[in-house]
């Protein structure tokens, strides 16, 4: 039954001082090739790789259903420190064979490095011994499971380590995600004394921890951002050189081999992925592959579900555009099955994919040496979603997310804790992401967004001109974020300012503006007494600032005039400030209508589409290509989706919905409202997306 679905459904899809730093007009090419299918492989650990009776079973269980992926891809092993060299030799001798035998049966092969220079402390008595230097935080402590890459020892082990796999014949070769400076137990590194050398090297002052330690945290905010804009430079320094380090051990021994690396949120690093693409790719240009990843390993709070979508797609915004195979990370450790259930594995990939990749990579098997009957049923619905994938990747391809941008860029680690505190105990320093969860468009590059939200200290990453400019397009923003920029001298260009704030028992209730529609009157109550959050009076400081809330407390007096306010200044920008629970607690009726109508006029109706009805859902848009949309979006609730009112900015009067069967239904729009066609999806299933297509 399985094969005959997707024989159905292939043949309907068939007939519808670092090394030198590249100048980025090098790396978008013209030409890029369209991305046909998706690009699928699994990750397979050496309990299932190494005993031949076992892979064999592996084997028949993706011939069973076939075409459920492209790829087998083997880790080197399953503990976080480096392996001896022997162990890797030992095992790679194994793994050519098991990959000879993959590709006997149609399937691409290679070998994922799971530990280049480590993860965490984990099996230390069977790992790597030697003298080396190892990831070391400020205060001196070490991770022993995690080697730093400026050692020249360290640097010795991994040529030898990647020559030995390289040798192996892979198809491919996968770098892990322990290339960064977040490790077990320490924290953030590295700041071993080689590490500090290179760090007077490249600035020209000498450091010890105490003193560096010192120099980020206390002082001027100015001298702080400085210092730590030059350790973000020196983390990238260092990836970059051991990128090229990798690069150039492979292709000296497979100039053609394709590299790929996996990556998280890498702030703190210095979040250089373009370039260091570059460095992978090497200087003949050759093939590389991404893999964004993050957490959501059960579905235990399925909240985390969109959330990592919303960190892939911060990374794929950053990809060269020529770099087309970007597989998702879908993890399920420890791969307990219950742990995650089978159509969330499958609508994770479709999500990520909605996000900006153009496929997955499927870590979800046992780590251990048994009997893979329990998996079955999960690699049986994953067959039945392969032509959906394939559907979604040729439909949304590398095209560009269109929509709202929650405010980043490669210097936002600087901004933690920048008046005060540790920045090493940095807290993430992108806002929550719930505006998206109301039907908000989702995009993730600041390149000419249609809304962009700022909060809190974000403008710090930003230089006085990049600010400026920002003030002349939509922002969003919350009131801590205008304090910043009334403090920095642009408060002509934000229309309010900041006049008090309280801790407790205050309510946000709407004004009769026009933007507020029907809702005037409406109450939202955030609880501050239990979700401790401080609410904001603000003052117009222009006659053309106009409020959209005030505060009142529980007696009904108010407390604040302003809570909330609209305000296009001299430049054109459209701002908007909000006092109270900008970020959270998005969900109820009057503040997820109001919030559609404040970012449509922000944007001036820029937004590319939209959900205008009362649903908990992700939407991702693409910018149009010849005058046609596309999107995906997901039912990101237990309840059913009925009449699901999509506003598309399209001149199109028609539209194409498929469900993640890839059975597609025709809908025809119901009207218009500005530039922006109603279309009316009847039903959409708890936790299940569609994709559509204008016409």
């Amino acid at each position: 039954m399985y094969r005959l679905i997707f024989i159905m459904a292939a043949f309907f899809l068939y007939c519808c001082s670092a090394p030198e730093r590249k100048d980025d007009t090098q790396k978008e090419i013209t030409g890029i090739p369209a991305v046909s299918k998706s690009s699928i492989s699994f990750r397979i650990a050496p309990a299932l790789s190494l005993p031949e009776s076992r892979f064999k079973e592996l084997l028949d269980l993706f011939d069973k259903y076939k075409g459920v992926t492209d790829e087998i891809t083997l880790f080197t092993n399953v503990t976080h420190a480096p392996l001896p060299l022997d162990s890797i030799r030992n095992r790679s001798v194994i793994f050519k064979q098991r990959m000879e035998q993959a590709r006997a049966r149609g399937y691409r092969a290679g070998i994922n490095v799971l530990t280049t220079i480590g993860h965490h402390n984990e099996n230390l008595e069977n790992s790597l011994q030697g003298v080396f230097e190892h990831i070391t935080n400020i205060e001196g402590q070490i991770s022993q499971g995690s080697l730093c890459p400026n050692d020249p020892s360290v640097q010795e082990y991994i040529k030898d380590q990647y020559r030995i796999v390289t040798e192996a014949k892979p198809d491919y070769i996968w770098i892990d995600d322990d290339v960064r400076f977040g490790h077990m137990p320490v924290g953030l590194g590295c700041f071993c004394n080689n590490c500090l050398r290179i760090f007077k090297e490249e600035t020209g002052k000498e450091y010890n921890r105490d003193m560096l330690k010192k120099a980020l945290n206390t002082g001027g905010q100015k001298e702080k951002q400085e210092i730590r804009e030059k350790w973000l430079q020196h983390n990238r320094n260092t990836l970059s050189r051991l990128f090229k380090l990798i690069e150039e051990t492979v292709h000296s021994i497979q100039p053609e081999m394709p590299l790929g690396f996996m990556t998280g949120d890498r702030f703190f690093e210095g979040y250089d992925f373009d370039n260091w693409a570059d460095f992978l790719a090497g200087t003949a240009g050759k093939e590389v592959m991404w893999r964004p990843g993050g957490g959501y390993y059960t579905d235990f709070n399925n909240g985390g579900l969109a959330g990592k979508s919303h960190d892939i797609g911060r990374q794929v915004s950053l990809l060269p555009r020529h770099i087309t195979s970007i597989q998702s990370e879908i993890e399920c450790f420890p791969y307990q099955r219950l742990q995650k259930a089978a159509g969330m594995v499958a609508l994770e990939a479709a999500s990520h994919i909605a996000a900006g990749c153009t496929g997955a990579a499927f870590n979800v098997f046992t780590m251990t040496d048994e009997p893979l009957n329990e998996y079955e049923p999960l690699i049986a619905k994953l067959y039945t979603m392969r032509p959906f994938y394939d559907l979604m990747v040729k439909c949304l391809g590398r095209d560009s997310l269109s929509g709202i941008q929650t405010f980043w860029n490669k210097n936002s680690a600087v901004t933690a804790n920048l008046v005060a505190g540790n920045w090493l105990d940095m807290p993430f320093p992108v806002t929550n992401h719930t505006i998206y969860d109301i039907g908000m468009p989702a995009a993730y590059s600041n390149k000419d967004p249609a809304v962009t939200m700022l909060s809190g200290n974000s403008i710090f990453a930003m230089s006085r001109e990049e600010i400026e400019k920002l003030l002349s397009t939509p922002v969003y923003m919350d009131a801590e974020a205008l304090q910043q920029i009334n403090d920095m001298g642009f408060g002509e260009l934000t229309g309010f300012e900041v006049v008090k704030s309280e801790d407790k028992d205050q309510i946000e209730k709407l004004t009769d503006h026009p933007l507020n529609k029907d809702f005037a009157g409406r109450e939202r109550d955030c609880r501050q007494s239990f979700y401790k959050s401080s609410a904001f009076t603000l003052k117009a400081t222009d006659n053309k600032a106009q409020s959209l809330s005030r505060l009142i407390d529980y007696s009904g007096k108010v407390t604040g005039v302003i809570a909330m306010g609209i305000f296009e200044n001299k430049k054109g920008g459209r701002i908007c400030v909000s006092g109270y629970y900008p970020w959270t607690f998005q969900e109820n009726l009057s503040r997820s209508a109001q919030m559609k109508s404040v970012f449509r006029w922000l944007s001036g109706d820029r937004l590319p589409g939209y959900i205008g009805s009362y649903h908990k859902i992700n939407l991702w848009v693409r910018e149009p290509v010849d005058g046609k949309t596309a999107l995906a979006f997901t039912n990101s609730s237990f309840d059913p989706a009925e009449n699901v009112t999509l506003m598309l900015r399209t001149k199109s009067k028609k539209i194409r919905v498929y469900d993640m069967g890839a059975k597609e239904t025709s809908v025809s729009s119901s009207g218009t409202d500005g530039p922006y066609e109603k279309f009316i999806i009847p039903f959409v299933d708890p936790w299940q997306m569609r994709l559509v297509v204008t016409e």
